[in-house]
């Protein structure tokens, strides 16, 4: 990291010069106070009620910030053995702990569940069967009636229906694995862009720090020169003005720190305090090119895999509706005792539906339906990935040559502009604005650079990982809307 020269008078000239005769010497304008911590914010009035800046001495050392009721102004640990929690910790504890991907999982499980009640033969019916029970006779006494038994009934399934019916729901059981394994591209893809914003986050708070102690160093300046005769009340007042941006900077830097770690953290499904996080937001593979990102994505997409599969349960799906029709065999029989001729008999029928008006028409139609429309879904989803791969790609395509043209020629440029800028105003060539000016072109430079890289690192998350993201979203349902199974008998 480049280091900041900042070029001060001399401490024996802190003390002012005896004025001229004739003239009273006015002391600099008073160095202005750390911004106000939360505590001390009224939401009841204005921003900061009764207090203004004023030409009296003020408080060197600025109060502490308090957040959340905790001190929160070096919050930030600067500590160098704090290591800070890297990538793998959060892909590790996201893995454990994040709810979709469980959901995902308990998805699959219902689906073979459903595949195994689809396949399971009828039970039998058991049946008391009683006929002319009280029935007369001679002596006008009521009867037991003619027959008293127990008939047993049992339903034989037809033209494969329950293997089709399994089938159909292992089909969707394969969909829901595909739609898991996207699920956890979704969350480990999320797991990096945020950890690469957290990342981009800290570093850019460790710039405005910097940029603080710049500042502060120029604020200590200007009073020297004024105290010297080399400075105007309204420069110094500008230099304070610096300073106190420079503060607030920070502390928006902090805010922002700890709210990319809090959205990453809820991303893993644990909660922790707010610590640094370790990695390096410098790209680590070869840049990809689009026409490789796209066979990769049209190939291997979970999403389009998903849509293929469901196109092979709607295709058993319609097997299936095709053979609804075809009636079931109903056998029943048993024993009983006939009490009209005293003896024993038993009892046997068959039934069969006869299907006249109802060949389930109108399902086979909806699921041949479903047939065509998966067809023109899987068509869709392919151009879908296309449009959403040539923005992103453009977006990481973009962000990288910037990057990369930061790194190799813009901020060397701005380093040696400073440099010379710097060693000039030691030989009082230049003025000192100049040298600031230079300054803050360096650390804008940098900025950039961050904020660049922090767009390559997650746009090339997107272009790696199928474009899936949104870690908190519950995975689809394998069966979409409007489908068969939605209205199984519309009437």
């Amino acid at each position: 990291m480049l280091s900041i020269f900042v070029v001060t008078a001399s401490t024996s000239l802190v003390s002012a010069q005896p004025p001229e005769p004739g003239h009273r010497f006015l002391p600099p304008p008073p160095v202005p106070d750390a911004p106000f911590g939360l505590s001390d914010l009224d939401a009841a009035g204005p921003l900061f009620p009764e207090q203004r800046l004023a030409d009296d001495a003020y408080p060197m050392a600025p109060p502490p910030v308090v957040v959340d009721g905790q001190v929160v102004d070096s919050a930030m640990s600067q500590d160098a053995s704090v290591i800070g929690y890297s990538l793998s910790d959060f892909l590790s504890l996201a893995a454990q702990n994040n709810p979709t991907l469980r959901q995902a999982r308990l998805q699959i499980s219902g689906e073979t569940a459903k595949a195994l009640q689809a396949g399971l033969y009828p039970n039998p019916t058991l049946i008391y069967s009683g006929e002319q029970i009280g029935v007369d006779v001679p002596g006008d006494k009521d009867s037991p009636g003619e027959f008293q038994g127990m008939i047993v009934e049992q339903r034989f399934v037809t033209a494969g229906k329950l293997r089709l019916s399994r089938e159909k729901y292992m089909r969707r059981a394969h969909v829901s694995e595909h739609l898991a394994i996207a699920q956890q591209f979704r969350v480990c893809n999320d797991v990096r862009m945020h950890f690469y914003q957290t990342l981009a986050a800290s570093q850019i708070l460790q710039l405005r720090r910097e940029l603080l102690k710049t500042a502060e160093d120029g604020a200590v300046t200007a009073r020297e020169l004024y105290n010297l005769g080399q400075a105007t009340r309204p420069e110094v007042r500008r230099s304070n003005i610096a300073l106190q941006r420079a503060r607030l900077d920070v502390l928006t830097a902090e805010n922002h720190y700890r709210e990319q770690f809090r959205r990453l953290v809820s991303l893993v499904g644990v909660d922790f305090a707010v610590a640094p996080v370790a990695g390096s937001l410098m790209p680590e593979t070869a840049p990809l090119s689009y026409q490789d990102a796209l066979s990769t994505l049209l190939a291997e997409s979970p999403e389009l895999m998903a849509a293929r599969a469901k196109l092979a349960e709607d295709r058993v799906t319609l097997q299936r509706e095709r053979v609804e029709w075809v009636p079931d065999i109903v056998a029943r029989g048993g024993a009983g005792y006939n009490f009209d001729a005293k003896e024993t008999v038993a009892a046997a029928g068959v039934s069969i539906e006869l299907p006249v008006f109802d060949r389930n028409q109108g399902t086979i139609r909806q699921a041949h339906a479903d047939l065509m429309r998966q067809q023109e879904e899987i068509r869709r989803t392919e151009l879908d990935l296309q449009r959403r791969l040539a923005s992103t790609y453009q977006r990481y395509l973009t962000s990288l040559q910037i990057a990369t043209e930061y790194d190799r020629v813009i901020i060397p440029e701005a380093e040696m502009a400073y440099k010379e800028l710097l060693e000039s105003y030691k030989d009082n060539r230049v003025d000192w604005p100049d040298v600031l000016s230079a300054q803050n072109d360096l650390f804008d430079a940098r900025l950039t650079q961050i904020q660049q890289l922090e767009m390559v690192r997650s746009n090339e998350v997107l272009v790696r990982g199928f474009l899936l993201h949104g870690g908190l979203e519950a995975a689809p349902r394998p069966t979409p809307p409007g489908h068969i199974d939605a209205t199984p008998q519309p009437r």
